[in-house]
């Protein structure tokens, strides 16, 4: 299929593919998804993107994606994340990425987190976890923005 017949998939054509079809969307396609056709994707097809499929999305996939697809991404997508898609996280999504997925996050992804990212989305478990490189990372502005509860959570 084209760029152009994917995108024009309802979202209940997009949500019968299977898991196999989905897989073998190419970047491209993955790209000229709808937000409402990320949206309906079922875990199990989320769950199989690849990093390259996850690095295609658009900042406004990213910033749709639900709570749920976000606590399913595993860490090598999460790791494949751009820093302009971290950049497009909602604070609450922020907030529902795992601790173990945190650490695995790059100095470059961490020091494109905003500072209401580092204030209001980082739980003080998500500070904990970080590592020393991460925390080395942290500009002065996301350290200055972080909480007191925060600030004492790091592991220095």
């Amino acid at each position: 299929m084209t760029t152009d017949q994917i995108a024009n998939l309802s979202t209940a054509q997009f949500a019968a593919l299977t898991t196999s079809q989905v897989k073998a969307l190419t970047a491209n396609q993955v790209k000229a998804l709808t937000t409402a056709q990320i949206a309906a994707m079922q875990t199990e097809d989320f769950a199989t993107l690849s990093t390259s499929q996850i690095a295609a999305m658009t900042t406004d996939q990213i910033a749709k994606l639900s709570t749920t697809q976000i606590v399913d991404l595993t860490t090598s997508q999460i790791k494949g994340l751009t820093a302009t898609q971290i950049g497009a996280l909602s604070t609450t999504q922020v907030n529902k990425i795992e601790t173990v997925d945190i650490q695995a996050l790059s100095a470059t992804q961490i020091k494109s987190l905003s500072t209401d990212q580092v204030r209001n989305g980082l739980s003080t478990a998500q500070v904990a976890a970080l590592t020393t490189t991460q925390i080395a990372a942290l500009t002065p502005d996301q350290v200055s923005a972080m909480t007191t509860d925060q600030i004492a959570a790091l592991n220095f």
